[in-house]
């Protein structure tokens, strides 16, 4: 039977969509048909009313880096293809690795790194890509929960400061209220997509309402 069916969704750009779905209902499936990693037994992904081409960059929960380059190689690898001018190079690069907290392994081989650390790396390497669509597969769930909130900010912080498109997929309901400006949920392989935040908070097979709730009594009994 098919994982998915009948997924039509609009993205808009610089909007950031957020679908929510528990382990197994195709997020991850979702994700590489709109990366072109996978054929769809029907329909089109199209950007500006075009066929999708080779436009989005996939972040996975496995970090996949260039194993030959250093910390700072790996980040620098979309600017150099681009040419950018060293300085600039040198600029962007440091100042994500400085908020990742990874300024101080910048000459460090991939394999010295920390799992978390490298899911880090993948991260700053993705953002300095800019690619016309972020794809983002639960790529922050390896993370401690400390590092996993810096994460959360940053991103949110860059997405509105370069106006990044984005669809995100995660299982966690915090994630995605503190993520989104826009919300999808996926349940048995369908999509439903939800008109404005306040309709995602109210639809009770999301779960948002009652993990707000219990937050809310948590904070009340302190």
């Amino acid at each position: 039977r098919p994982i998915l069916r009948d997924v039509n969704l609009t993205l808009a750009e610089a909007e950031t969509l957020v679908v929510l779905g528990s382990s197994g209902c195709g997020k991850s499936t979702l994700l590489k048909c709109l990366a072109g990693l996978l054929r769809p037994a029907a329909g089109t992904v199209a950007v500006s009313g075009s066929v999708a081409g080779p436009i989005s960059l996939y972040l996975d929960q496995e970090p996949l880096l260039f194993e030959h380059l250093n910390v700072f190689e790996n980040a620098a690898f979309a600017l150099r293809l681009r040419r950018t001018a060293e300085a600039e190079v040198r600029r962007e690069v440091g100042q994500l690795l400085e908020l990742t907290g990874l300024e101080s392994e910048v000459r460090k081989s991939v394999w010295q790194l920390s799992g978390g650390q490298k899911q880090r790396l993948a991260f700053v390497r993705a953002l300095l890509a800019r690619p016309r669509l972020l794809l983002m597969d639960e790529p922050f769930a390896s993370l401690d929960a400390q590092t996993r909130l810096n994460m959360q900010a940053i991103f949110c912080s860059l997405a509105e400061q370069h106006q990044m498109t984005t669809v995100f997929v995660t299982h966690d309901v915090r994630e995605a209220l503190t993520l989104g400006t826009v919300f999808g949920r996926l349940v048995g392989g369908g999509y439903r997509d939800y008109g404005c935040r306040a309709e995602f908070i109210a639809d009770p097979e999301t779960g948002v309402r009652e993990e707000l709730d219990f937050w809310d009594g948590i904070r009340g009994a302190d």
